[in-house]
């Protein structure tokens, strides 16, 4: 068996208040898979159970150090899933609004890729 590629979406996820990288990178994952269906799962991999699908997750987000992966890896209702975290996305200037508890005005941006693969013959 070999493992294909089924299908690469990409997503972007931003926290606007409460700076916290975990927050973008959840949004990220789930922007790249909010709009898709994925039929083809069954008619052409042939797949039993979307659990049997192997999803690789590639964030880019900033302070990657500090997301919690499994809170990231949650966004994915199936499959067999890894994250890999790296430095990247964006740091931009926004408001601190004190009812958030913002600790500064920073607004973190984060991009993902979420990868499907299947295992074929």
């Amino acid at each position: 068996m070999a493992l294909k590629r089924f299908v690469i979406e990409m997503g972007m996820g931003i926290d606007q208040h409460g700076q916290d990288p975990t927050v973008a990178a959840a949004r990220a994952v789930r922007n790249a898979i909010a709009h898709n269906a994925l039929p083809g799962i069954w008619e052409v991999a042939d797949l039993d159970h979307p659990n049997q699908m192997i999803i690789e997750v590639q964030v880019a987000v900033p302070h990657p150090e500090q997301v919690r992966e499994e809170e990231v890896l949650k966004v994915l209702p199936f499959g067999q899933k890894t994250l890999k975290v790296e430095p990247g996305g964006m740091v931009v200037q926004g408001r601190a609004i004190a009812e958030f508890n913002d600790k500064n005005d920073d607004m973190y941006i984060a991009v993902a890729s979420v990868t499907v693969f299947v295992d074929m013959p």
